[in-house]
């Protein structure tokens, strides 16, 4: 449909992995001059400072488990705020594009006429294995990535992912969201044929403060997480380029930062 000449219009921003620095040029001057804001769960916490004092800010944020606002009422959400605001952003950890429902929200803004863009972030699968030295490529022990979600099965009933067949299918693995099912993964991989002593690791809330890893043989990688006590967010990498890696080229990361104010209470839009 077009878009509607008197509706504002919504910027799907990406946010980055975690280090407030990482943020485009593009998506700070968005920031720095919306009038609406709609943010996640994930984005850095020092970015909720850049909106004016004026700007209209709502949580949609989502935790495992507990959808503060779920997609259906977000997406109305969204086309409520181009009603009543001219530049309203739709901030989104990583790349709204990658794993992050953006597409989704792009769609259903596109078929009411709501002008929409997509302004692209670094997603966490590159930037986070960076920030510990770990390339996902290389010539000599990777020239094949495959990023996918080990989120999927918590609402479907059946393996969205045939993991059985990545097991041999690509040189690196980078799953995102997969630390809860990491076991069962991993079971899978090893049955599609993967070495068990193939190099892991796995990687919390990395380009952050709160950064924490652990790398081991991809067998072993559930034990390893379970006693360090690795918990989501995180990425997984997994294949050779993992002993590529080379700690003294990670990057500084940031200071210590307040986590994302959660609301007890959130803004509800009626959905018909």
């Amino acid at each position: 449909m077009a878009a509607h000449p008197s509706l504002g219009t919504v910027y799907l921003v990406g946010a980055g992995p975690g280090d407030p620095e990482l943020l485009t040029v593009r998506a700070h001057g968005l920031l720095c001059s919306c009038d609406a804001l709609a943010y996640d769960a994930l984005v850095p916490s020092p970015l909720l400072a850049l909106p004016p004092p004026t700007c209209h800010k709502v949580f949609v944020g989502k935790r495992r488990g507990h959808h503060f606002v779920s997609q259906k009422s977000t997406n109305a959400m969204l086309a409520q705020l181009a009603s009543t605001h001219k530049t309203i952003v739709r901030l989104k950890g990583g790349d709204p594009f990658v794993f992050g429902r953006g597409a989704e929200e792009a769609a259903h803004l596109h078929a009411l006429g709501v002008p929409v863009q997509v302004v692209p972030g670094i997603t966490a699968g590159i930037a986070v294995p960076a920030y510990i030295g770990l390339p996902v490529t290389h010539r000599e022990a990777g020239s094949s990535v495959t990023f996918v979600t080990g989120h999927e099965l918590v609402d479907k009933e059946r393996h969205g992912v045939n993991w059985q067949a990545l097991a041999t299918a690509t040189d690196t693995l980078v799953i995102y969201m997969g630390i809860h099912s990491l076991g069962m993964i991993v079971a899978e991989l090893l049955a599609g044929g993967m070495d068990p002593a193939t190099p892991a690791a796995a990687i919390q809330q990395g380009a952050t403060a709160l950064q924490k890893q652990v790398i081991g043989p991809m067998a072993a990688l559930p034990q390893l997480v379970q006693e360090q006590g690795l918990q989501a967010p995180a990425i997984v990498v997994v294949g050779k380029v993992v002993d590529q890696r080379i700690p003294a080229c990670a990057p500084p990361l940031p200071k210590a930062e307040m986590p994302i104010p959660v609301p007890t209470t959130v803004a509800t839009i009626q959905v018909s």
